[in-house]
């Protein structure tokens, strides 16, 4: 993004810092820097939620069809600005253009028209008799969002906030960031009074952490790590804002042994290694009937060796880069436990697939006969690994599924939808899907246990930015 290599968005404006830090963006694909961003400090921190202040009053009084007319030219700008954001997300994560044009880009603008459905139908006051409840928003919200799905987690928090009435500051990934100053412009272009949004990008430890602690912020929503979760709400603590984290996963896909197992197989590697496995709650351990491990075995590692891994900007790709050499390695040491731990190697493994020999790329890798106390199977990898497991009785799948510290997500396979049902009712995750359902933004989205606190998507997501007053003798 030439032009905004010492600029933050501020109070309406682009505001230059010219003895700003300069942190390098790097191409995942060439391993070259393809540009800088602006690294913030406290300093500007305060400036960006002293603007968000200031707007506060007057936007919280918007008139809900005001905040629907904003949302509405939001959503249209992502549309037709399309191309420019798959652009900017090849470059700055690697992800395959062929996905970001039919999922990461289209599902972030539908985070944003769900919110304008929601606002419509919501209620922000009820009556009962003299006592009224109003819901009304919360105030300065700072936003952490991170690198690996950035513009879908953008609109995901920004959109609520809009539409609740509160005013935002910003802080995307510094190793992602071109997307999300696409996003500021756009909601330059989109009409958004002066100090209502506000972005300053930088690490954790300066702008994260600033933000975390500021005694002007209302309420903090962070999607990343648990390790980066806890760091947040620590930083919140003294002063009491609210806090929403989305945080890590370890989720179970179940194969309950009535199921079309050919079928399930091939579209849970699918789903495990979508956008190259760097997904919190993507099913990385697949549960099967230990009768039938070899056969899952086989289509798993068929499904596997068919995927297309490779430069990110041909349409044929179906898996571009790990998103940053961090990432890379982590994914690199947890292959390489596997292997240690004694894990079945069903295909993939350490190293860069044939013929790719720069770039931060992976092969996708399936391990088998994987037990509960491996590395690989506690721990998140974020990367193409999938974990297959086998289970003897439908009751050890469940004792399997929920022995985890994280609880984000879960999938079923069966053919019979009321054993299904019954099943998803005892996993302890916050979203669970049956048969590969469509994405559905609407639907609460949050995980129990050490996978976070809060709910965003949808009505939830809304009233996660709305605080509560009673009023009696109304």
């Amino acid at each position: 993004m030439i032009g905004r290599e010492n600029s933050f968005y501020i109070d309406g404006q682009w505001q230059d810092f010219p003895d700003v830090d300069r942190l390098p963006v790097v191409d995942p694909a060439s391993e070259l820097v393809s540009g800088h961003v602006a690294g913030g400090s406290a300093r500007h921190v305060d400036l960006a939620v002293a603007a968000a202040r200031k707007a506060f009053p007057a936007y919280s009084q918007t008139t809900v069809s005001e905040r629907i007319a904003l949302l509405g030219r939001m959503h249209a700008l992502v549309k037709e600005r399309a191309e420019l954001f798959v652009e900017a997300l090849v470059k700055e994560m690697g992800v395959a253009i062929s996905f970001a044009r039919a999922s990461q880009v289209p599902f972030a603008a539908e985070h944003i028209r769900v919110q304008m459905e929601a606002l419509e139908k919501y209620r922000f006051l009820t009556v009962d008799g003299t006592r009224a409840t109003a819901k009304e928003p919360i105030g300065v919200c700072a936003l952490i969002t991170p690198w690996n799905w950035p513009l879908y987690q953008i609109t995901a928090k920004v959109a609520p906030a809009i539409a609740a009435g509160c005013t935002i500051v910003l802080k995307p990934s510094e190793l992602s960031p071109y997307s999300a100053l696409l996003f500021a412009e756009l909601m330059h272009d989109a009409g958004t009074p002066p100090g209502v949004f506000n972005l300053v990008n930088g690490t954790g430890e300066s702008v994260g952490a600033a933000l975390s602690s500021h005694p002007e912020v209302d309420m903090i929503s962070i999607t990343g790590s648990t390790r980066a979760g806890v760091l947040v709400a620590q930083a919140a603590a003294p002063t009491v804002k609210r806090v929403v984290q989305e945080l890590g996963g370890k989720s179970p896909n179940i194969l309950l042994d009535d199921a079309n197992f050919e079928e399930a197989v091939s579209k849970g590697v699918l789903a495990g290694m979508r956008n190259v496995g760097q997904s919190c709650s993507a099913p990385t351990r697949m549960l099967v009937p230990e009768a039938r491990l070899a056969e899952v075995e086989q289509l798993a590692g068929n499904a596997a060796r068919a995927l297309v891994v490779g430069d990110p900007r041909d349409p044929q790709t179906n898996m571009g880069p790990i998103a940053n050499r961090a990432q890379f390695e982590r994914v690199q040491t947890m292959i390489q436990a596997g292997i240690d731990d004694g894990a079945k190697l069903v295909s993939g493994g350490l190293g860069r697939p044939n013929g790719l020999n720069h770039g931060y790329y992976t092969q996708p890798t399936i391990f088998s006969e994987v037990t509960s106390d491996m590395r690989i199977a506690r721990e998140e990898i974020f990367g193409p690994v999938l974990c297959i497991m086998p289970y003897r009785d439908e009751e050890e799948a469940v004792a399997i599924a929920n022995d985890t510290e994280y609880g984000l997500g879960a999938h079923i396979q069966s053919s019979d939808r009321d054993r299904a049902r019954k099943v998803a009712a005892r996993i302890r995750a916050g979203q669970v899907h049956i048969n590969y359902p469509a994405w559905d933004g609407a639907a609460a989205f949050g995980g129990y246990k050490r996978s976070g606190n809060g709910r965003e998507y949808g009505v939830y997501g809304l009233e996660e930015y709305l605080e509560t007053k009673s009023i009696l003798g109304f």
